[in-house]
């Protein structure tokens, strides 16, 4: 059977191949592509015991940053643990404790209309970003912000040290 494509889709068709190239080649200084796959595991390390019980990831552990509306996170997956602990004593701890973390796939950020964007320096660095921000009804706000984190919990893994 021959098949007749048209010189439009053959146009398209080497767009597309074009694009997904110059995609593949933006990396990152960590050698990690700029977009963050949605399956991929990311990390946030959790410095407070309110974070988290002996069984789960509260959805506290998720909301935004009040300074700039971003939930800072690490693109790593709970093994191997001793990396995934490195890089939270080189680029979070500071003067607090790192208790463990909670480890989920970016689909499931995107699944609550977030988006998670690579944002290197440190390395492996990316942030959750477009939290509900706007509007005069701030408790509004916040049961939004409450509502779509208590989403990404349920899917969090809690790794302990």
């Amino acid at each position: 059977m021959l098949w007749r494509v048209s010189k439009v889709e053959i146009s398209r068709l080497v767009y597309l191949k074009e694009l997904k190239g110059s995609l593949s080649l933006a990396t990152l200084p960590s050698g990690l592509p700029e977009w963050v796959d949605d399956d991929e595991a990311l990390a946030r390390f959790l410095t407070s015991s309110s974070q988290f019980n002996s069984l789960m990831v509260k959805p506290t552990a998720f909301l935004p940053n009040p300074k700039n509306g971003e939930t800072s996170v690490f693109r790593h997956a709970a093994e191997p643990r001793d990396a995934l602990w490195e890089i939270g004593a080189a680029y979070v701890v500071g003067d607090r404790t790192l208790h463990g973390a909670a480890v989920f796939k970016a689909r499931h950020v995107r699944e609550v209309g977030l988006e998670v964007k690579a944002h290197e320096p440190p390395p492996r660095h990316a942030n959750i970003v477009d939290w509900p921000a706007a509007g005069l009804d701030q408790q509004m706000i916040r049961a939004e912000q409450k509502e779509r984190a208590l989403v990404i919990a349920q899917f969090a893994e809690l790794v302990c040290r």
